[in-house]
């Protein structure tokens, strides 16, 4: 790394960052008007979750979202994907030595339990190149060829020693379930807000992100950001009005599945790895007559090879300071004095999974940037997307047109602002939080921000690289590569 610039760094989202290193400046004080006001709406009033009413700025969201056909409903579980009779082998003829530069492929048959190849597609396999000896992975591309066949591609970016590993994450037949849920239920998940009166009553109501999903049988509490327009509803307290709301908290998770939905789901038969079909390759360096040809494929590559010791770096060392606020909410600050930098962190607004919470401490991300300056030492690293996965993908389209706006105004008045999106990452494999899922959620965020000048840290190739278990909280290495490649866009060399 070369010389790291003082700078301020705000952070909102379910991680919304903003690295700001420079001189400390004054921090605006919240203003009252941006709290959502709430207002009674009855109980027929529904947000429509129609696709064409979306706005312009993500204009077909059935095309973005689109997967392979994955067959017919059908109850037999032994006619769905298995990882224990589906195969792989290399594609043309079989040989155990490659060139540095060039690419591995191999044909992926998916068969069920019965071991019958399957005739259509749809199931979300996982593929990876290993380096044993160096420690190092890459992850490969799985083009589904909708027969029941797979095509999977790896790029060869060092030389020695290679191994191909081949997950099956999903059946296709788990996928059509995880499909379902997420385009014909409103919400997997429930939410707590908590009244108090003047003279001291408390209630607690349900509450979500449409009048439905509240189970209210009456008029239902609505709450609308003023800023990005984005609404929260809450049953209507028998006794107290919608403006005594002053607490947030994590509900609970609905029933949504059949027992059928469940075996599909299963862990028995979820993110299990195949009988290895290909055997360890050795990869030789290239020759002096392709090193250029070489030298341009690497180019935009070479950047997914991740090792399992971290490089050193000169990371910053930031020290916390204790706010007395909820952890899983903030905001929550850390300094570092010598260099001037600042680091401000808030998680984003409804719906946020946390404990209890008040409810003035919950701020959309839109507000946020609102309140940004923005310029050369601002840096606003956007990470959302995770608690997203428990509703129709509409709610979190809605929610990126907010923040799309505010980060298109942002970057308007001050270009030079630095505004970072850092993409969901593997993690869980249930029905209220899926890698399937999480794939929707970064593709509709790429869609997002197309056109906009912004960078991308790219969580879901990392943890899908090494040979490490998936964790929706990453561990120490894959976040410290994580912050590699953020302090690359802001280092100077």
């Amino acid at each position: 790394m070369g010389q790291f610039k003082s700078y301020k760094i705000l952070t909102v989202g379910l991680v919304f960052l903003v690295l700001v290193l420079c001189f400390m400046m004054p921090w605006p004080e919240p203003m009252i008007h941006w709290l959502p006001q709430p207002s009674t709406v009855p109980e027929y009033v529904s947000e429509s979750i129609d696709w064409d009413s979306l706005p312009q700025e993500l204009p077909n969201l059935t095309s973005l979202l689109y997967w392979p056909p994955t067959g017919e409903d059908r109850d037999d579980f032994l006619a769905s994907t298995s990882p224990r009779t589906s195969t792989y082998c290399l594609k043309g003829p079989a040989h155990t030595t490659f060139t540095l530069g060039s690419n591995l492929e191999a044909i992926l048959v998916a068969r069920d339990h019965r071991g019958r190849a399957k005739v259509h597609g749809g199931d979300l396999f996982r593929a990876q190149l290993l380096g044993p000896e160096l420690r190092a992975g890459v992850p490969g591309e799985v083009k589904d060829l909708k027969n029941g066949t797979y095509l999977l591609s790896f790029p060869l970016l060092w030389a020695g020693r290679a191994q191909v590993q081949v997950r099956l994450i999903h059946s296709s037949e788990a996928v059509r379930v995880l499909q379902r849920v997420w385009r014909e239920k409103r919400a997997t998940v429930d939410f707590r807000g908590y009244f108090r009166g003047t003279d001291g009553p408390l209630e607690t109501v349900i509450c979500n992100v449409d009048p439905q999903s509240t189970g209210a049988k009456g008029p239902t509490c609505q709450y609308k950001d003023v800023v990005s327009g984005e609404s929260w509803f809450c049953a209507q307290p028998s006794t107290l009005p919608c403006n005594a709301l002053v607490g947030h908290s994590s509900g609970s998770y609905l029933k949504v599945t059949t027992s059928h939905d469940e075996a599909l789901l299963a862990g028995n038969v979820t993110d299990q790895k195949l009988p290895s079909g290909v055997p360890p390759i050795l990869v030789l360096p290239a020759t002096q007559g392709n090193m250029s040809n070489m030298g341009q494929k690497l180019t935009k590559l070479v950047y997914s090879v991740l090792r399992l010791e971290p490089r050193a770096s000169n990371i910053i060392a930031l020290k916390p300071v204790d706010l007395h606020v909820t952890y899983q909410v903030g905001p929550l600050m850390a300094v570092e004095t010598t260099r001037g930098t600042v680091l401000h962190w808030r998680a984003h607004s409804w719906p946020l999974r946390s404990l209890r919470t008040p409810v003035a401490s919950l701020h959309s991300v839109a507000r946020e940037l609102h309140g940004l300056a923005g310029g050369p030492y601002t840096v606003v690293v956007l990470g959302i997307g995770a608690h997203f996965t428990t509703f129709p993908p509409s709610i979190f389209a809605r929610r990126l047109v907010g923040i799309r706006a505010a980060v298109k105004a942002l970057l308007d008045h001050e270009p030079s602002t630095l505004v970072i999106i850092k993409l969901a990452n593997t993690g869980y494999k249930s029905v209220y939080g899926s890698d399937w899922l999480t794939l929707q959620v970064n593709r509709l965020l790429r869609a997002a921000f197309v056109g906009l000048r912004v960078a991308f840290v790219d969580a879901w190739e990392m943890t899908s690289t090494l040979n490490v278990p998936d964790n929706i909280h990453p561990r120490k290495l894959i976040v410290r590569n994580e912050v590699e490649l953020f302090l690359s866009f802001i280092c100077s060399t």
